[in-house]
């Protein structure tokens, strides 16, 4: 990836414009991981919840792709700290019996573990928990994380509400610099979020922009720019993802999807066709 391929944020983070996500992979997660890191993928998110994520695997794979030469400080590790709620209850990653910030602490101990790494560039709070207090209890953990230097910046995931989202932001010490939510239309493509985001220079991520929008993908405007550029409509849609600085979660398996994502910056599409794309949403 070039230079202009990467987002930089409001703390200073070197963000891929792309970034490979490893929910389900299971026993392939390693050997994906290492393939798109060494086909040019710089950006890795996962999480350290076992139920749907192989954070360990992700490492190997980490660790691999560095035996290529790619050093440590080329790649942005992302990985969340999943609250009970979403874990299964067979296999927490953490002392169900201690306290919140406890609990925080132990999952990054263990996604640093995992990761075979000693910082992160990012943790992320994998939801909201069960009332803004609990969450900013949360938060609050995640910025001791921060001080201490092992990670360096925070984020939110699965966060739909604007005025959750803004009372989180005023009440930090150390702002949200990402938030990662399903981009669909369900949400009104978080309209209102994304106008915060631009607003206080946060970087909105998108998960599940492919499956969620089959609609988008199929409509006749999308093909005829993807005939026009000779790209699939996929890469049309990333690539205007892109040009309004929304950085897109792609998990495919396939070597050759997985080529046509980083060649999503080999090309530009004009203001007014991102026009047309937005008309879409």
């Amino acid at each position: 990836m070039n230079p202009k391929d990467f987002l930089i944020s409001a703390y200073g983070v070197r963000m891929p414009r792309i970034i490979y996500g490893t929910a389900w992979k299971k026993d392939r997660t390693a050997a994906l991981v290492e393939q798109v890191i060494v086909l040019g993928f710089r950006g890795i998110d996962t999480a350290c919840q076992p139920k749907h994520y192989n954070e360990a695997g992700v490492g190997d794979g980490v660790a691999a792709s560095l035996r290529h030469g790619i050093e440590r400080s080329e790649l942005y590790l992302q990985s969340k700290f999943t609250p009970l709620s979403g874990q299964d209850p067979m296999q927490v990653p953490y002392d169900t019996k201690a306290c919140l910030s406890e609990q925080i602490a132990q999952s990054f101990q263990t996604s640093l573990k995992n990761l075979q790494t000693t910082y992160l560039d990012c943790l992320v709070l994998h939801s909201p928990l069960a009332n803004p207090q609990q969450t900013m209890k949360a938060w609050q953990a995640m910025e001791q994380i921060f001080h201490s230097g092992g990670v360096k910046q925070l984020g939110i995931s699965n966060c739909y509400d604007p005025g959750q989202f803004e009372l989180l932001y005023r009440n930090a010490t150390i702002k949200p610099a990402v938030i990662q939510n399903r981009f669909y239309a369900q949400t009104g493509y978080d309209r209102a979020i994304r106008d915060f985001c631009r607003e206080h220079r946060i970087i909105y991520q998108g998960f599940w922009t492919l499956t969620a929008n089959p609609n988008v993908l199929a409509h006749p405007m999308l093909k005829v720019l993807a005939e026009k550029y000779r790209r699939s409509a996929a890469q049309i849609f990333f690539r205007y993802l892109s040009q309004i600085d929304i950085i897109p979660l792609t998990g495919t398996t396939s070597e050759s999807h997985m080529r046509e994502d980083l060649a999503v910056f080999d090309f530009e599409l004009t203001a007014d066709e991102c026009e047309i794309v937005e008309r879409l949403l």
